[in-house]
């Protein structure tokens, strides 16, 4: 038996949007302030604390990469070849990382800060120099979590007001809670195993 449609009382209302620009408006838009290069004037957010904001999750981006790197290239005992494969994994797709955030502060306007002297102050992350196998990975998994964090207050911060930077963030908080799930199994297959 079909079901049966009841019409319902009350009426819709309609959905406000925005007006479209003419494609007059749109041309004049562009060709004002060229020197912002991809930021318009319908930007929506902050954009000196957007960068900065950025800034220290590069900073975060390169200390990550500096441990996982270090652990990769240190990782010993019988147990350790994958976990160090997994290492060296990781900091590949952390510096992949932090070359997608330098790019979206060139895009802003800004610069991107690589500056070694003040890397670790400026990251969220820790740099972690452990020499047993489950430290490491639980210094990692640490890392990965405070990341996370970040990340989330982030695209909080960000919000509407700038989508592209948004969803950039949004990508890689999906990767750094797919490293926080690998080191939390690692963790769990390693804490009883020797190193």
């Amino acid at each position: 038996m079909p079901a049966r449609v009841v019409p319902s009382s009350s009426p819709r209302t309609p959905v406000s949007r925005p007006a479209l620009s003419d494609t007059a408006t749109l041309r004049a838009r562009a060709r004002a302030s060229l020197e912002n290069g991809a930021v318009t004037d319908a930007y929506g957010a902050d954009r000196t604390a957007v960068i900065d904001l950025l800034n220290q999750a590069l900073a975060t981006e390169l200390v990550c990469v500096l441990r996982y790197k270090r652990h990769a290239f240190t990782a010993r005992g019988i147990a350790a070849e994958p976990v160090a494969a997994e290492f060296a994994k990781h900091a590949a797709e952390e510096a992949e990382h932090a070359d997608l955030l330098a790019t979206r502060i060139s895009q802003l306007g800004g610069e991107p800060d690589f500056s070694p002297s003040s890397l670790v102050t400026r990251a969220h992350a820790e740099y972690d120099a452990s020499t047993d196998l489950v430290e490491m990975i639980r210094a990692d998994l640490v890392a990965e979590r405070i990341a996370i964090d970040a990340y989330g207050e982030g695209i909080r911060f960000v919000g509407e007001g700038d989508p592209t930077t948004r969803r950039l963030l949004e990508s890689i908080l999906a990767m750094e809670e797919e490293h926080a799930d690998d080191m939390a199994d690692l963790l769990d297959r390693h804490r009883a195993r020797p190193a």
